[in-house]
């Protein structure tokens, strides 16, 4: 078998290196995006949970770009889901803003030195950049997985007082702008290099010589091929046209459902073809196997391939 995933020690000095290398990659729509999602896709091929926290610091460093303001020096999270139990409040004070409330699903929160946070505001969403210092209460008891437990994943807990100039650009500003559509890209390179950084781990100690088993090895090769073809076309599409939001979201809507189904594929076509040895006895395997199944779940599933049906019903191409 390839080199094992990380554990937590060396997954923080690793994120630490290759967070500061993420300075180089260059913000999706700038020629090189391309490069920029093969990058991110080493980082998780290398290992699952590295390559989630350095997504959200590159990530977060793109949005920063966008925004036309550089971040403090340090590794940074982009913690935006919303739902229950996941909501911060934005309320005007006199001073700028008062942040109440909770996020769920908060990669690296133990590790980063800043993050982006999303919050709700009589206005409309705001994107709010805080340092550690602005986190309240960080539970990472809440987190049961195995999956990314060697991430700091927590739910952090917010009731702090910001000034307005924490806020990048303004209300709706985070989800209207293409790059939020290019950033979800970049995420789903994640999920392939995941997939395929299992691949290469299970297949160099397959043991298998039966038809049956090779042909699932293959289509998992011919998938891996699919996932690299598929965010290669789409990085060159983006730096084509990185201003467009329309395209950005048909691309990412698209993109995200292929690797999707291709990366979990992958994943039980390895399952199939090399038996239950792997699960049983490999701790680091069956982890990663975990991590993918967990990561993908990023995806949105049928809600996010609805509109590209709607638009085919509308008459768009």
């Amino acid at each position: 078998m390839s080199a094992a995933p990380l554990g937590r020690q060396d997954l923080v000095a690793a994120f630490r290196e290759a967070g500061a290398a993420a300075i180089a990659l260059a913000a999706p729509g700038r020629g090189r995006t391309a490069e920029r999602f093969a990058a991110l896709w080493s980082c998780a091929a290398r290992d699952v949970a590295l390559g989630r926290l350095v997504e959200a610091h590159a990530d977060a460093l793109a949005i920063a770009a966008d925004a036309g303001i550089e971040l403090a020096a340090g590794t940074y999270g982009v913690w935006a889901s919303e739902g229950p139990g996941s909501t911060v409040e934005a309320t005007p004070t006199s001073a700028g803003l008062r942040l109440v409330g909770a996020k769920r699903y908060c990669t690296g929160a133990a590790l980063v030195d800043g993050a982006l946070v999303t919050a709700r505001s009589p206005d409309g969403v705001l994107l709010v950049s805080l340092g550690r210092d602005a986190f309240g209460a960080i539970d990472e008891g809440e987190w049961k997985a195995r999956a990314f437990a060697g991430t700091g994943s927590a739910t952090v807990h917010f009731d702090v007082e910001v000034p307005t100039s924490a806020v990048l650009g303004g209300p709706g500003w985070y989800l209207e702008r293409p790059g939020f559509w290019h950033g979800g890209v970049g995420v789903a390179a994640c999920w392939a290099g995941g997939a395929v950084g299992l691949l290469d781990r299970v297949a160099s100690g397959w043991g298998r010589r039966d038809p049956h088993s090779l042909a699932h090895l293959g289509a998992a090769d011919a998938a891996a091929w699919g996932m690299a073809a598929v965010l290669d076309a789409a990085g060159t599409e983006i730096d084509a046209a990185p201003d467009d939001a329309g395209a950005a979201q048909v691309r990412a809507r698209r993109v995200r459902h292929l690797i999707d189904q291709q990366a979990n594929g992958l994943v039980d076509d390895l399952v199939r073809g090399a038996g239950p040895g792997p699960l049983a006895f490999d701790e680091d395997i069956e982890r990663q196997v975990a991590e993918v199944r967990l990561y993908t779940r990023q995806s949105h599933g049928e809600r996010d391939v609805e509109p590209l049906g709607m638009r085919r019903v509308d008459g768009g191409g």
